[in-house]
């Protein structure tokens, strides 16, 4: 019984650091320049992956199509944006600890 209430809390914890993360992503697309139209669509897409993904309940081929985009994204962007590098990097920790 405690083992059970533990993975609950634990899951709702994730689950609100999610929320959270999804959050701070969606204020920093907000900050991003208009002239850098692209790096607001593709983070505002990945977001929406990311949205889908959660609202999937784990498809093993979203979830690795998500994890790579996510990479991908980190990769382009960790210069220009390093605050929505840092933000997409704990997201795909949360994800992971989620089995997504």
């Amino acid at each position: 019984m405690i083992t059970v209430r533990i993975i609950i809390s634990e899951q709702a914890m994730t689950d609100k650091d999610l929320q959270s993360k999804l959050e701070q992503l969606r204020a920093e697309i907000e900050k991003v320049a208009p002239e850098d139209a692209e790096a607001r669509e593709r983070l505002d897409a990945l977001l929406g992956e990311v949205e889908k993904a959660i609202d999937a309940e784990s498809d093993e081929e979203v979830d690795d199509n998500l994890v790579e985009n996510i990479r991908d994204a980190v990769s382009q962007f960790e210069t220009a944006h390093p605050r929505a590098t840092a933000i997409l990097n704990d997201i795909m920790v949360t994800l992971s600890n989620m089995g997504i």
